[in-house]
């Protein structure tokens, strides 16, 4: 049976269960992604990740009135 388990690596992410969208900007409100990043998240690369995870500060940020 162990034979058929597969490794399925662990994808960080920045979602801090606070799932509901701002509809003025279309990100969550908890961590800041778009519903198609978060759509994507477990099965893009790092690249995309990366570069998202760029983003989510200053788009906090915004949504704090900043």
């Amino acid at each position: 049976m162990d034979d058929l388990i597969e490794f399925v690596p662990i994808v960080p992410s920045p979602c801090v269960n606070i799932c509901r969208m701002n509809r003025v900007r279309g990100w969550c409100e908890g961590c800041g992604r778009t519903l198609a990043e978060i759509g994507r998240w477990g099965s893009t690369d790092a690249a995309d990740r990366d570069a998202v995870m760029a983003e989510l500060p200053g788009r906090m940020k915004a949504m704090a009135g900043g």
